[in-house]
């Protein structure tokens, strides 16, 4: 089976490389890297052949030129990019900071800007996907990684599934420190991706998390104890993710970030450029691969330095370092679905019925069983009120953003902004307040009645003129295009378009499939990854006039 990751260039490849190395199951014959950047990924190329150095069976390894060769027969695709490189990162970080909000690579008004970028490219290589390898599953890497895998999902339905380490590494942290074996542990997480709550933990039976909480020092002797603090986690009656510290201390995390020196965005901007550069001149993967090895542990002992630094300063120790794991979580995620073992992972994937109070087509981040069909969501007690709260205000912002990319919509992109519960006034994005109207002549959703636009939207779709209703009633909006995407994408921010989408409007599928969010026509039922009817309003993209969502697959 051919494992195609994109984003090969990426820092990490090596730790999914080792892991495949090591995997006694054998269930990949082929890794296939892509990336845009040709010296990053040659530098990791190095690493994975030092990696493979005296392995009986080592797993062959090709760079792919182009992303249509990369994909064309995987049967699973990583997806690990970053839209704009850690330059990208440093702006998302530093823009929101300038205004005295906080800015981070997933949270806050940063991982709004993030996602904005983001979320076009994604959109392409999910219509490719689906053009080359219907049947290939998608695990997705890519931050923001609930919307990130929200606007997949509404081409690829539920072949997309996304991946997390945060959860599990909590997961097993919290286990070790109630004196349980990780893996004999029970556990009940929910919420979004990096707002999310592990509220039971169990043995044979046993709820340990009552327990635990109530020992301080057993919450002592792990990384989330300590960033939260006893009297409040017992407050909560829960667990939360690291990454809820930017919600409930928001204030003296601001406070830390103000007063670095450089952001978290910066650090690995400056080390990882510095990386690149040495190991380009190094000579030899045995060096390569030592640069590398050194270069990784000094990144993971600075991670989440603002967030400790708020809490009392304290260092990262070995079990804190040692987490879940992107490669692991991956790997496990890989071979459940490989063989249909019923594995249970903490995944991202489609709601469905688990949060009655979200929409069915909502990315949440909860324990799923793992099948030949897919990561299914499982059962989960109601969330508190408190909880519940949060993450439909967040999931509110993570569905703006998607819809601010797709539809280049400047009233989406200031609700995404201004409504995060860490964007504290509607006045904040000062370039939002210029004075130019938003999308159409009124601002909003555009201008009904519009002209069509771009190849294909003739008699296929509403007829040679631009105005008309749908079989529900609705008025049209105006029509999308590739030209529109490729538009949308490089705008989003500078180098948003690195990843290669075509400059000149995609081949459009076979007529009568459904329009996606980009404005490409998806297969027919024939064609779709899932087999099924893709869209309840085959004329338009995500919303029709009469209100009738797209729901994807």
């Amino acid at each position: 089976m051919r494992l195609t990751i994109l984003g090969g260039g990426g820092f990490r490849v090596p730790l999914v490389y080792r892991a495949l190395l090591d995997d006694p199951g054998r269930a990949v014959s082929e890794v296939v890297l892509h990336d845009t950047d040709p010296r990053r990924v040659a530098v990791i190329a190095e690493v994975l052949a030092r990696l493979a150095q005296g392995h009986p069976a080592p797993v062959p390894v090709r760079v792919a030129d182009g992303l249509d060769e990369a994909l064309a027969g995987a049967g699973f695709v990583f997806s690990a990019i970053r839209v704009g490189g850690t330059a990208g990162r440093v702006r998302d970080e530093r823009i929101p900071l300038s205004e005295g909000v906080l800015g981070q690579e997933t949270v806050g008004a940063g991982g709004v800007l993030y996602g904005l970028r983001t979320i076009p490219v994604a959109l392409h290589i999910a219509e490719r996907v689906a053009a080359l390898a219907p049947d290939a599953w998608v695990i997705n890497f890519t931050n923001p990684a609930g919307m990130v895998t929200e606007a997949m999902s509404q081409v690829l339905g539920d072949r997309v599934i996304g991946i997390c380490d945060s959860p599990v590494g909590l997961v097993r942290r919290a286990a070790r420190a109630a004196g349980a074996d990780p893996d004999r542990a029970g556990y009940d997480y929910v919420g979004l991706n990096h707002l999310g709550w592990l509220r039971s933990l169990t043995l044979d039976g046993t709820d340990l998390l009552p327990g635990l909480l109530a020992d301080e020092d057993a919450l002592g002797s792990f990384e989330e104890g300590r960033l939260f603090g006893g009297d409040w986690l017992r407050t909560l009656g829960a667990l939360p993710n690291e990454y809820l510290h930017y919600y409930y201390f928001r204030r003296e995390t601001l406070d830390s970030v103000r007063d670095t020196r450089e952001t978290r965005g910066e650090f690995l901007d400056q080390q990882q450029g510095g990386f690149f550069e040495r190991a380009a001149a190094a000579g030899g993967p045995d060096a390569v691969y030592a640069l590398w090895e050194r270069t990784r542990l000094e990144r993971e002992e600075t991670y989440m330095a603002h967030s400790r630094e708020a809490s009392g300063g304290w260092q990262r120790d070995s079990h804190d370092l040692e987490g879940g794991g992107y490669d692991r979580v991956a790997l496990a995620l890989m071979h459940g679905i490989l063989s249909g073992s019923g594995t249970r992972l903490i995944l991202n994937v489609r709601n469905g019925t688990t949060v009655p109070q979200l929409a069915p087509d909502a990315i949440v981040e909860t324990v799923c069983e793992v099948t030949a069909q897919g990561a299914r969501p499982l059962p989960c007690a109601p969330l508190r009120e408190d909880q519940l709260g949060l993450m439909l205000q967040v999931k509110a912002v993570e569905r703006a953003t998607v819809e601010a990319a797709v539809f280049k919509d400047r009233a989406a992109a200031l609700r995404a902004l201004a409504l995060h519960p860490l964007v504290d006034s509607p006045r904040w994005p000062p370039a939002f307040w210029s004075g130019r109207p938003g999308r159409g002549e009124g601002g909003g959703r555009g201008a009904r009645g519009a002209e069509p636009r771009g190849p294909g939207h003739g008699p296929a779709g509403h007829g040679p003129a631009g105005r008309g209703a749908c079989r529900h009633g609705g008025m049209t909006p105006p029509r999308r295009d590739a030209r529109r995407r490729d538009a949308t994408a490089a705008s989003c921010h500078e180098g948003a378009s690195h990843f290669g989408i075509p400059s000149a409007p995609a081949t459009l599928w076979p007529r009568g499939g459904a329009r996606t969010p980009t404005g490409s026509v998806r297969p027919s039922p024939r064609a779709s990854p899932t087999g099924r009817v893709t869209s309840e309003c085959p004329e338009h993209s995500v919303r029709c006039g009469a209100g009738r969502r797209w729901p994807g697959p």
